[in-house]
Parts: C-alpha cells; sequence; structure tokens
C-alpha cells in the first residue's frame, strides 16, 4: 500500500476536482505517495477525487479494470450497496441467480463464501486504507485548503466505515495510526466502530466547508452521515440516539441550503447534477466515468428489450434482471388510480402484478424510476452506461428521518407533518394528517419514496420488521408468499477469505 502506481490516480497531475475524469492514464513511473506529492502537491485534489470516485467506479483504467482482485463488472461498491440492501428487502427482486444472487434475492442459505458480501467487504477494506494512506502523509504536505480537505478524506473513511458497521457489524479498526502495521489487527466490535465513526464526524463537521464541489463533502453532508448513524444506534449499540440524530438532520435541513426539486423523476434522469435536492451524489458519465457498478446497474439492470423500448430510457442495452415485486409497487394502492408520480414509474405492459417466480422477467413490474434520458433538457442519444448521477443523500430522505425522529422523540410533530406532507404533496400524493402520522406509516412512506436507493434493508431492521415473521414479502425466506427468517440475518455473514486472512476475526452468530 505504500506504493502507489499512478495509474491508480488516472488524473491526478491535472488537479481536476471532479469524479468524472479520464482514467484512461497509462502507468509511467512508480513513486511513494510521499514523492508524487512532493512534485505536485496539487495532485492531493486529484487523489481526493479518486477516493469518492470509489464508490461507484470499479478500477482506474474503464468498466474492465478493478482496484481489487474481484470482478470489475459485479464488486463495485455501489453495486454492492444495492445488492445487499435493495435485493434482499421487499421491493426489488433479481432474476440472475449467478453464484450466490438468488441467496441475496431470498434472504435464505446466506453464508461466508457468497461472493457478493466478499465484494462489498473488500471494497469497504480497500477505500479504508486509501484515505489512511493519504492521511498519513498530508500533515507534511504544504497542500490548499488543507484543514478541508483532510476533514473530507476522514469523512470519506467515515462513509466506508458506515457501511462495515450497517452490514457486516465487526471488522479492523484500520486508522492512518497503525497503517503499514503488517500485523493483524485486533477485531474491532460493533459498537467499537460505532463510536470510532461518531468521533470521527464530530470532530470533522465542522471544518468541512458550508459549500463544495457538487459530489464533494460539505457540512450538510457530514451531518446527514451522522444523523443516519445516530437513527441507526439502537440497532449498533442497543442504545437509542434519536434526539441526536433530529438535531443533525435539522442542520442538514435549515442550514444546508437544498430544496424539493419540483419533479420527482428529475432527480433520478440523466440531468440530475443540476437538481437542488441531491445533497451528497456518486457520480456517473456515460463516456468519461463508465462503469458497471454506478447508475448503469441499475437502470440496464431493469430494463429488457423483450417488452421494453430500450431507447425511451436512454439505453443501447437492457440487462433483464431487476423487477420490484408488489411489496414496493404494493403500496400506492390501485396503480391505475392512484394520482401518486411516483406510482407511474413501474413498466406493467406485458408483465404480471404477482411474482409467482422470481426468475422470470415477466413476473413483476420492473422499475423505470432511474433512466439515461434527461428531465429538464432535450435528451440525449441513448448510450451504453448510464449518465445518470446516484443520490446517496437527499433532501427528501432528511424530510422523513426528521419525521421518523420527531415521532419517536414526540417533539416537533407539526414540523413532521409538514416535511413528510412535502414529499407526497411533490408526488401528487393526498396529504395526510396528524392522526395518520405513525411509524409504519413512516415506513411505508419511505419504501414509496427511496426504494431502489440502498435504504430498504436498513430501514425494515430499524422498524422490527426485516426478520421473524411479523412482516413477510414475496420470496422472503426462499418462499413465493414469504416465510420468517432468522435474527441471525440481521447481519451478514463475515467472508471466508477475511477470516482466512486474520484469525483475529471472528464469525457473526449463527453463521
Amino acid at each position: 500500500m505504500k506504493k502507489i502506481i499512478i495509474t491508480f490516480f488516472g488524473v491526478l497531475l491535472l488537479g481536476n476536482m471532479s469524479c468524472t475524469n479520464d482514467l484512461d492514464t497509462d502507468p509511467i513511473v512508480e513513486l511513494t505517495l510521499e514523492e508524487l506529492l512532493n512534485r505536485d502537491p496539487n495532485a492531493v485534489q486529484g487523489i481526493v477525487s479518486r477516493l469518492y470516485g470509489s464508490f461507484a467506479l470499479s478500477g482506474p483504467d474503464g468498466p474492465e479494470s478493478s482496484d481489487i482482485s474481484d470482478d470489475a463488472g459485479e464488486s463495485p461498491f455501489l453495486r454492492g450497496i444495492l445488492n445487499l440492501q435493495d435485493f434482499t428487502a421487499d421491493g426489488i427482486k433479481n432474476r440472475w441467480g449467478d453464484d450466490g444472487l438468488d441467496q441475496l434475492t431470498t434472504t435464505a442459505n446466506w453464508d461466508e463464501n457468497n461472493k457478493f458480501f466478499r465484494y462489498l467487504y473488500n471494497r469497504i477494506y480497500y477505500t479504508i486504507p486509501q484515505c489512511n494512506n493519504l492521511l498519513s502523509v498530508l500533515d507534511n504536505v504544504d497542500t490548499e485548503a488543507k484543514d478541508e480537505v483532510i476533514a473530507e478524506v476522514r469523512f470519506i473513511r467515515a462513509l466506508a466505515y458506515y457501511y462495515l458497521i450497517d452490514t457486516f457489524g465487526k471488522g479492523v479498526l484500520a486508522t492512518e495510526e497503525n497503517f503499514g502495521t503488517s500485523a493483524p489487527l485486533p477485531e474491532a466490535t460493533r459498537a467499537e466502530l460505532y463510536a470510532y465513526v461518531e468521533s470521527e464526524l464530530l470532530a470533522v463537521i465542522e471544518t468541512l466547508p458550508n459549500t463544495n464541489d457538487y459530489g464533494r463533502a460539505n457540512k450538510a453532508v457530514g451531518n446527514m452521515l451522522l444523523a443516519k448513524l445516530y437513527i441507526n444506534a439502537e440497532v449498533y449499540t442497543g442504545t437509542g440516539k434519536y434526539t441526536e440524530a433530529l438535531s443533525a438532520i435539522t442542520k442538514v435541513i435549515t442550514e444546508g441550503g437544498y430544496t424539493l426539486a419540483d419533479s420527482y423523476v428529475s432527480v433520478f434522469s440523466g440531468d440530475n447534477n443540476t437538481s437542488s435536492e441531491i445533497i451528497f451524489p456518486l457520480i456517473a458519465d456515460a463516456v468519461t466515468s463508465q462503469s458497471f457498478g454506478n447508475t448503469t446497474y441499475i437502470v440496464n439492470g431493469s430494463s429488457s428489450s423483450e417488452t421494453m423500448t430500450l431507447a425511451e430510457y436512454g439505453l443501447t442495452e437492457g440487462w433483464g434482471g431487476h423487477r420490484a415485486s408488489k411489496g414496493w409497487y404494493g403500496l400506492y394502492g390501485d396503480l391505475e388510480t392512484t394520482t401518486d408520480d411516483r406510482a407511474a414509474l413501474f413498466f406493467t405492459e406485458g408483465h404480471s402484478y404477482e411474482m409467482n417466480d422470481y426468475k422470470t422477467w415477466t413476473d413483476g413490474y420492473p422499475s423505470i424510476k432511474f433512466r439515461n434520458t434527461n428531465a429538464l433538457s432535450s435528451s440525449s442519444a441513448p448510450t451504453q452506461f448510464s449518465g445518470t448521477d446516484f443520490p446517496l443523500f437527499r433532501l427528501a430522505d432528511a424530510y422523513l428521518m426528521f419525521t421518523e425522529c420527531a415521532i419517536r422523540t414526540n417533539q416537533n410533530l407539526g414540523e413532521a407533518l409538514d416535511y413528510l406532507n412535502q414529499v407526497r404533496v411533490r408526488a401528487n400524493a393526498t396529504p395526510i394528517n396528524t392522526g395518520d402520522l405513525t411509524l409504519d406509516f413512516v415506513l411505508d412512506e419511505r419504501a414509496r419514496e427511496l426504494n431502489l436507493e440502498g435504504h430498504r434493508r436498513t430501514d425494515l431492521i430499524r422498524f422490527g420488521k426485516f426478520t421473524g415473521n411479523t412482516y413477510v414479502w414475496p420470496w422472503k425466506g426462499g418462499v413465493a408468499a414469504g416465510t420468517a427468517i432468522p435474527d441471525t440475518y440481521k447481519l451478514f455473514p463475515i467472508p471466508l477469505q477475511a477470516l482466512e486472512a486474520n484469525l483475529n476475526l471472528k464469525q457473526n452468530n449463527g453463521y
């Protein structure tokens, strides 16, 4: 890790702040990071951009390259988030079934050999050491706005750790302090990782800029991640932090300067980089940041020429993989009569309402929420890769988080109702009254608004509806009508390769 090949950083020497740079740079020379930054301190900005890109891109040399030894197409970070957060829950199912994907889409037969668990684990522990590497030398480098850069890198690392806490619940605590240590690190518990991420975010949020370039962290982005950590604290540590979550999310709403987009579908279209609602995107570009793991996975994966005209969604190819189930579109009521704009974002022609066989493309409705066409300007020509950015954090989510925390703490209920109804009115859904403002309604509204955005499994766990039989959905537990699954499944198994590489790690209970 001490040696940094120029290819990895791609466009370092261009000093470009964007995450959509040309990554097709041939390796010229191998330098230590210290040597590289001594030659050009401005290269820091390119390195930081590359760290942001690690959440959406597979590698430095186009969609066939990979930063890790895993498959370049299957293993990108965002693809892992979607696989583990959405396919394992109620709203979206995948039909491919290849080597472990069936285990996710049926929430059944999970074990440590599943490659999709390994992919996300490896991506997490790819991003974290890269952050540590940069942090270990930044103190000795003279670069512009160094304190803000350090805060951004610590945020990126905290974001990677957040997904480790949420999905696997344990790991090792690798920081710049132990970077380069040859001995295997000790296992860190979920509570220890939680405390570390909380302390990191509290330490850097005030140093993050009030505004930043698109796709980079500012104070609102930091507070959003802190609120997500706090809202799930009861799951992660056994102690609720809903009051703290409410305080953090209030700062996002009142100080961030974001507003709901007028059009819901514009948030998920090819020109969504202009959206007033997106707080923190993972950037995609059909030419300069091609990846099989960004929104290309969603748009192409949810489309097929078998039943759809691909060009209508800006595509040249469809993979025919993902369809929604009635666990999602059933929440809108009658799709033919509802006024909710979000209910129109399913392709129903030639498809069955019931998902009797999740491996049959025409069982279930494909979601056309994400598309590769523009919403606010003239559409561009269809492309193989998506140019639609992924809204990892957005204001509607913040509004619904505020509402949930207000209900759980029994405060600010008037504001909570207003925020929830702003989300509904934007979608032309009927506003609700105070008597309807319940946690169950919020959970359903989060599904209507946020499904296919990497939140659903976490939401169901937080609301106590993921495991057991309190709530079942199509193909839960490998049964068409759904059945109970064990509490073990609130965490994923630690991948076998990780256990073999570090004997200090122990498998999660039940696997």
